[in-house]
């Protein structure tokens, strides 16, 4: 379930179709996904407890699952069996991320509102409100965007690090570079 960060447009389309799959084992048995979800997440946080890591991790990769209403048999959320384990999303649902401003999320869950052509609007309204909002640049990132100041997200995905009330720039890469739906902002 991490994310990672690679070059190779063969490799790219081979994560991709693996983070496809995963969303797609969710649909087709979400209990047994959960189940391995949770033994992964157990996993990985041992190991990085030995290493005097805290661990984190993006559930959503090629989703926008709502991971906060998501339980597990047990009746919690991977948000409540794993309360020392920092989380983090994307999301281009302007009501989650709304719930999330307005402290309505577990605390240990992240989310940064991803910029599209067809919700712009709610970009510049989340970023109102001091939310981030992930942005992606053709061929260059500004200093600022909507008077905001403008980070390299293409540096780190650790998007929980990020300052609040930011822009998170991201330059266009694979298919986006021939995008001209509005996806990708042009300057």
């Amino acid at each position: 379930m991490a994310c990672l960060n690679t070059s190779g447009r063969g490799k790219m389309q081979s994560i991709q179709n693996s983070r496809i799959a995963k969303t797609q084992a969710f649909f087709a048995d979400k209990e047994g996904f959960l189940c391995n979800l949770v033994k992964e997440i157990s996993s990985a946080c041992k190991s990085a407890e030995k290493k005097g890591l805290r661990p984190c991790f993006r559930l959503n990769l090629t989703s926008d699952l709502p991971w906060e209403n998501i339980r597990c048999h047990d009746g919690q959320t991977i948000f409540e069996k794993f309360p020392q384990v920092q989380f983090y999303d994307y999301t281009k649902g302007f009501k989650r991320m709304e719930r999330y401003l307005n402290g309505k999320m577990p605390r240990n869950y992240h989310l940064t509102f991803s910029r599209s052509e067809s919700n712009d609007k709610h970009a510049r309204l989340v970023l109102a409100m001091g939310g981030n909002v992930a942005v992606v640049f053709r061929n260059e990132l500004p200093k600022q965007w909507e008077k905001r100041k403008v980070i390299d997200g293409d540096e780190s995905d650790l998007r929980f690090k990020d300052p609040q009330g930011c822009v998170v720039g991201l330059v266009e890469k694979g298919d986006a570079k021939k995008d001209s739906s509005g996806f990708v902002v042009t300057l």
